[in-house]
């Protein structure tokens, strides 16, 4: 049996009071719908620095957890039980932890109710989801309008080796020395690496104001819960909307290596930069890692190059090797895009201009059915191809760490893809060079795969 320990807590953060009718729908909600979101993500934020990406497993492991919701005359009080003994030091909630748990509650009773139920939002139509967006963001006080542009997104996998964890603290070090703030996916290895080297490039330079700002949403944080040193943590309703932050909050953004994760990511970026109407957006984007790690990005570099060519191709670059080439790289970069912002009078933190395809903003539901039924062609345009490649990993990603398509690929087998021969051929290349360098979810030594590739 794990170690558990009870308590209650108070909040802590950005979560001061709610509303009688907040806490009342919260209250009504008791084992279903609002709170039991709540409750799996509140145990994922417990659950923090775990050595499992398998949400199942941490939910079976902790199937006694319960939280319950106390009414206070001020707002609530939260009562939990059978609670990851991690998150505590002597009995007392580590204080990080604790303002992760109310940023949770926060965003998942803001998204409710004002994003979902208030009928502000369309949220079938394009402009209407970015608003949305910029609303979530808001209430969780994101913005720094005075600040200039120095936002830096970092992508990568959340199991890497020790050589590519140790380069992405290096990385981080050169972004903080030159006052770059960190924004990740906030949870383990690639998104923890570059936020613990900026800590000390602030330090260094004295920079007390450094933000190191975490986005994640409900299917993924219980396989990568926030790590401690995310001091803004955000939780946005569904994937596509994550990634939609992302680069509307981003003023240059470094992937460093991973899996099909990192992989949806790149895919869901690329079909951005590839819709014509962002042809002259500026958005420095540098893939990068150790000197070892360089055959990695030549499997990547190649496979967009074959599935959707040069013009891809041509919107990053690759440096392997030296963190700071990197940090000059993104520095320089960032002078293009304040020019460019103050030229179109689109603000510094949330490009408004850049043009999201609808193709890429609505959520994909993954199932056998929907993965099924992807359209992976060459007379695609390339935008919309990328799109549906970022659904074909999407799907990938869920089948290997989401509770949910974990007991999909359980109960009907894996997902079936289907594709033109070429474009096949090329996902099996990159795939299975991900499962021999283990970036691919490996259990008892092997690799079982969530899908099948039909050509």
């Amino acid at each position: 049996m794990p170690e558990v320990v009870d308590a209650r807590v108070t909040p802590k953060g950005s979560l001061d009071v709610l509303s009688h009718s907040e806490i009342d729908q919260l209250l009504a909600s008791d084992r279903g719908g609002m709170f039991d979101l709540f409750r799996r993500c509140a145990l994922a934020v417990l659950n923090s620095g775990s050595e499992t990406d398998n949400a199942k497993a941490v939910f079976e492991r902790y199937r006694d957890f319960d939280i319950r919701i106390i009414r206070q005359a001020w707002g609530i009080k939260l009562e939990i039980r059978n609670a990851p003994a991690a998150a505590f030091v002597d009995g007392e909630m580590i204080r990080g932890i604790q303002e992760h748990l109310f940023s949770v509650l926060r965003d998942i009773v803001y998204t409710a109710n004002e994003i979902i139920d208030s009928g502000r939002f369309d949220l079938r139509e394009s402009a209407s989801i970015t608003n949305a967006v910029f609303h979530i963001l808001r209430n969780a006080r994101l913005f720094d309008i005075k600040g200039r542009p120095n936002l830096i997104v970092c992508w990568g996998g959340h199991s890497i080796s020790r050589e590519e964890y140790d380069y992405t603290k290096k990385v981080g070090y050169e972004l903080g020395l030159r006052g770059l703030n960190v924004c990740t996916g906030c949870g383990p290895g690639a998104m923890k690496g570059p936020m613990k080297g900026a800590t000390i490039g602030h330090w260094k330079q004295r920079n007390h104001a450094g933000r190191y700002i975490g986005v994640t949403e409900p299917g993924i944080i219980a396989a990568e819960p926030p790590n401690p040193i995310v001091s803004h943590l955000v939780i946005m309703p569904d994937i596509e909307k994550r990634l939609e932050a992302f680069v509307r909050i981003g003023h240059g953004i470094v992937v460093f290596p991973g899996g099909a994760g990192t992989t949806e990511e790149i895919l869901y970026l690329l079909g951005v930069l590839l819709d014509p109407r962002n042809a002259e957006q500026p958005l420095p984007l540098i893939f990068t890692g150790p000197t070892g790690s360089a055959a990695y990005f030549e499997q990547i570099h190649a496979f967009i190059g074959a599935t959707l060519g040069v013009a891809a191709q041509q919107r990053y670059r690759i440096i392997t090797g030296d963190p700071a080439a990197v940090a000059r790289e993104l520095t320089h970069g960032l002078d293009d895009v304040r020019e460019w912002r103050r030229r179109t009078s689109d603000s510094y933190s949330f490009n408004w201009l850049l043009r999201v395809p609808p193709e890429l903003q609505q959520p994909f539901e993954v199932n056998h059915e929907t993965m099924a039924a992807l359209t992976l062609t060459g007379d695609q345009p390339l935008h919309l191809r990328a799109a549906d490649l970022r659904r074909l990993f999407s799907g990938i990603v869920a089948g290997n760490v989401k509770d949910y398509g974990i007991r999909a690929i359980e109960r009907h087998g894996p997902f079936e893809v289907r594709g033109d021969r070429a474009i096949v051929a090329e996902l099996d290349r990159l795939l299975a060079g991900f499962v021999a360098e283990r970036r691919m979810k490996i259990a008892d030594g092997q690799y079982r795969p969530c899908y099948r590739l039909v050509a």
